[in-house]
């Protein structure tokens, strides 16, 4: 387990990285994290991130069951994203303390939750679906990107204030340009180009509601505009924008806050810097190639991997995982927060993708 604490003002922000250890059964994964909470009852969870498959809930003890299942806070849990994998890849938390956290609830989920201290309101979204998984995905997609919008609503915002999103599409590599499609309407309609483009990723991850679509996002509204609260698209110094090539996303989104920076690179990959995929059938290259460009991202901030707070790592192929833990260690990379998944990335071609957000005190 790795625990990284952000003072944000009055706030405290801590993220909770627990990786599954081998082939660890969910209840222990979950009793780690339980324990760890249990000792620091003074944090409220905001967001719970799972990656692996969804167990019998028979399997688990009744005290873990408002860490599976939510208890007034988005959870997202994401399948495998191809074959079979590990039980659970692990877990991660976002919890603040300090602040009075109110959930939003659509259909009878909690699908978010809003917070806000004396320079901003934030709003945190997981787990947002579509109510009927046998629809098109197309229309399917559309109805996410709704219901992400009736959300924001909810916490008083609208999808200028999003800065970063995430979707996990089932069977990715069959509709990815579809979804792409879908997303260009709705920031077309909405404006969203005007603006700041979110960052995102897209990757492959199937869900226990069988829905074509899992999304995410976070947003932010300044509470006045002297409050210090600023946003801007960082481009990547070793790739071009990924909008050159059909996918609406900013490589990296910086946030600025009072006393602090922080940096939400991507879903990164191997990608050249036209747009075509480098090292086909190398995964070891692949993971070089995508962590130069993240490291370049990173350096073009004044930041480096000692300022991850969080990072997923995904793979297409759960036998080549070792091969990112070979790459830090040759590199001497700092022990990073990160769990590594199993899920497709959008070219059955690309065979890892990692994103990371990174944040330093000024």
């Amino acid at each position: 387990m790795q625990v990284i604490r952000l003072p944000n003002g009055r706030l405290e922000e801590t993220f909770i990285t627990i990786p599954g250890i081998e082939a660890e059964e969910p209840a222990s994964l979950f009793q780690r994290l339980h324990g760890f909470l249990a000792d620091h009852t003074q944090l409220r969870i905001v967001r719970q991130d799972v990656f692996g498959l969804v167990m019998d809930p028979i399997q688990w003890p009744d005290a873990q069951n408002g860490h599976r299942n939510g208890d007034g806070w988005p959870v997202t849990w994401i399948l495998e994203g191809n074959g079979d994998g590990c039980p659970v890849a692990g877990i991660q938390v976002h919890a603040v303390a300090g602040a009075t956290v109110q959930p939003i609830v659509l259909g009878g989920r909690t699908v978010g939750v809003v917070f806000e201290d004396a320079i901003a309101r934030y709003c945190i979204l997981g787990g947002l679906q579509p109510a009927d998984a046998r629809a098109p995905r197309g229309t399917q997609a559309w109805e996410t990107f709704e219901r992400l919008e009736e959300a924001l609503r909810q916490a008083g915002m609208d999808f200028s204030h999003v800065y970063r999103t995430w979707f996990y599409l089932d069977d990715i590599l069959e509709w990815y340009g579809e979804f792409n499609q879908v997303r260009d309407q709705f920031f077309c309609e909405r404006r969203v180009f005007d603006g700041l483009v979110p960052a995102s990723t897209g990757v492959g991850g199937s869900n226990a509601s069988g829905t074509a679509v899992v999304a995410d996002a976070l947003a932010i509204r300044p509470r006045n505009p002297g409050s210090g609260v600023s946003l801007q698209a960082i481009p990547s110094p070793l790739q071009c924008p990924a909008l050159e090539y059909g996918s609406s996303f900013s490589r990296a989104v910086e946030l600025t806050l009072p006393g602090q920076r922080r940096l939400y690179v991507s879903g990164t990959a191997s990608i050249a810097p036209g747009g075509l995929t480098l090292h086909k059938g190398d995964v070891g290259r692949q993971v070089a190639v995508t962590m130069d460009v993240v490291a370049a991202i990173l350096d073009s901030r004044g930041l480096g991997w000692g300022d991850v707070i969080r990072a997923i790592g995904y793979f297409k192929h759960a036998e080549d995982a070792p091969d990112f833990g070979a790459y830090c260690h040759e590199r001497g990379l700092p022990n990073l927060p990160v769990i590594i998944a199993k899920n497709d990335i959008c070219r059955d071609d690309l065979l890892f993708e990692i994103e990371v957000d990174a944040a330093r005190l000024e």
